[in-house]
């Protein structure tokens, strides 16, 4: 049993009455134990008037979808998924043919850069420059010490220095592929 995130197709201009709808759902239908979050993430812009002053909106992020983090077991009666793809003003599970059949889940990465951006979930805070040794954590260099060379936090990607054949070689790796080796006093 693991909880995975959905993408529930709606009408346009309907993902708060559906969020609102699913929740009042989930309550009367006891699914408390299956559904955990709704959101329909709304973000803020500015917009300027035709007399120069600028004001601030929202909209949604993703018009016509709602995310429901359920969740998933192969045993679990089909009434949950039925419940959510039943209610009002919902076309469907996005990723599922129909049928009654399941949808694929939204990757947690992706669904982490969502969470991060409506601030439901803090972004990482990496503590790495360039001279630090860490510790290589996966992939082939897996279990490796090396020395960072440059960082790219936008990226996410940070360039080590591994030897190889007697000569420092750099390599570009995931920022959470490697941990940092505090110094020793």
């Amino acid at each position: 049993m693991s909880k995975k995130w959905y993408i529930v197709q709606t009408y346009s201009g309907q993902e708060n009455s559906v969020k609102d709808d699913l929740e009042r759902r989930i309550e009367s239908m006891g699914f408390q134990d299956k559904i955990y979050q709704i959101l329909s993430p709304d973000e803020e812009y500015e917009e300027t008037k035709k007399d120069g002053k600028k004001v601030v909106k929202t909209r949604k992020m993703f018009p016509g979808y709602v995310f429901v983090e359920m969740e998933v077991d192969k045993e679990v009666d089909e009434r949950a998924w039925f419940m959510v793809r039943n209610t009002p003003k919902v076309t469907g599970f996005l990723g599922s043919s129909g049928n009654g059949t399941k949808p694929n889940p939204v990757p947690q990465s992706e669904m982490n850069e969502i969470l991060m951006r409506i601030g439901k979930l803090e972004k990482p805070v990496y503590d790495l420059a360039p001279g630090d040794r860490v510790l290589i954590t996966s992939g082939p260099w897996r279990d490796t010490v090396a020395s960072i060379s440059a960082v790219n936090l936008e990226k996410k990607i940070v360039t080590v220095l591994v030897e190889m054949f007697g000569r420092l070689t750099p390599n570009e790796l995931s920022i959470e592929s490697v941990k940092k080796i505090e110094k020793e006093a």
